[in-house]
């Protein structure tokens, strides 16, 4: 039986900014404080330990909330650029506002008490306390529209079309630029849950031989990464269906008998940052540990939560991991395509 003092073995330490001189410390900090701000300190061991992990782990990061009307555009380019993850599956809603960024599109400042009725006047939409000009979305609605009127009408998975918008771009603080430079797979299953499906809905309407994006063509992909490495590690941010298509990945290969039943491993690694709770029952609050009832997260994973804003916890996150040393001796992986076929994933 424990004991009372096994159980009180380790104090809470107080937080010292007096001592704080950098991000990275104050984080380090977090992870003898307590709460959430415990859970985030937890979060970047997860991390930090899977980026020096010797079998080199595969990292998929998930990205949903509105992270590029709230700023986080080059935090999330940055981690492409630092070697941080290794593929990125996206909403459209920030994929399209990483477009239109590098299009001329700007974001302003407003509040959330706005007179939402005289803005639609004004033809100025609003995410939450953020504004944007309608008008530079109709713009940037044209412009993706005319990508795909001159490309070669056959089928494209999310990530084709996607790598050949990033390298239509020439701006450097571009997530789409970053990965399509780097070879980076940006997937969006739900591609037409965005405004990049209404520029390409305008594709096909107006054009009686289109391109077609397939989306299932995404699974075939994403499975074929899982298959060729022998870890896996994933980073949800805000949860969303980009949490749920990466989980679901190794499930797959279990459905497809590639793996036999109730023998699926599960990625190994596994942080999550949400403002959601896992009582209402929703993808996005869901825990880490009810993902291992599914064969999702491995049994012995490495794993942690922290129930924050993401706008505030990712650049706290990444910022403190780009001010150690965890990154800089991980090598790159090369992603060999051949028609949605993975050929080879090499080590560079």
């Amino acid at each position: 039986m424990v004991t009372k003092k096994e159980v009180l073995s380790k104090e809470v330490e107080q937080i010292d900014l007096e001592k704080v001189k950098s991000i990275r410390e104050l984080l380090k900090s977090f992870e003898k404080s307590s709460i959430q701000s415990r859970n985030l300190g937890r979060c970047l061991q997860v991390y930090e330990d899977c980026l020096k992990d010797p079998d080199r782990p595969l990292i998929f990061l998930g990205l949903a909330g509105p992270m590029i009307a709230g700023g986080m555009r080059k935090v999330i380019r940055d981690m492409i650029e630092y070697n941080l993850v290794d593929c990125l599956v996206a909403t459209g809603g920030n994929l399209y506002q990483d477009f239109a960024l590098a299009t001329g599109t700007k974001f302003y400042m407003g509040t959330p008490y706005a007179d939402d009725v005289l803005l639609r006047e004004l033809y100025i939409n609003r995410i939450y306390d953020t504004y944007v000009d309608e008008a530079d979305f109709d713009t940037a609605d044209k412009v993706i529209c005319a990508i795909a009127d001159k490309l070669p009408k056959r089928t494209y998975s999310s990530s084709e079309f996607l790598k050949i918008l990033g390298k239509k771009l020439e701006d450097k603080n571009s997530i789409l630029y970053t990965a399509s430079k780097h070879g980076i797979p940006v997937l969006c299953p739900a591609l037409n849950d965005s405004s990049i499906g209404i520029a390409l809905t305008m594709h096909y309407y107006w054009n009686k031989d289109h391109i077609v994006i397939d989306a299932i063509l995404d699974n075939c992909e994403i499975i074929q990464m899982v298959m060729k490495t022998k870890k896996t590690g994933v980073v949800y941010i805000s949860g969303g269906y980009p949490k749920n298509f990466i989980q679901q990945a190794t499930v797959t290969l279990e459905c497809l008998e590639i793996i036999p039943r109730g023998q699926t491993k599960g990625h190994d690694y596994a942080i999550q940052l949400t403002a959601d709770a896992p009582h209402w029952g929703g993808l996005s609050g869901c825990t880490l540990r009810e993902a291992q009832s599914w064969g999702k997260v491995a049994s012995k994973a490495r794993k942690a939560t922290t129930y924050i804003d993401s706008t505030i916890g990712l650049p706290l996150l990444v910022g403190a991991i780009l001010q150690g040393k965890a990154y800089k001796k991980r090598s790159r992986l090369k992603f060999n395509w051949r028609n949605h076929r993975l050929v080879s994933l090499k080590k560079i």
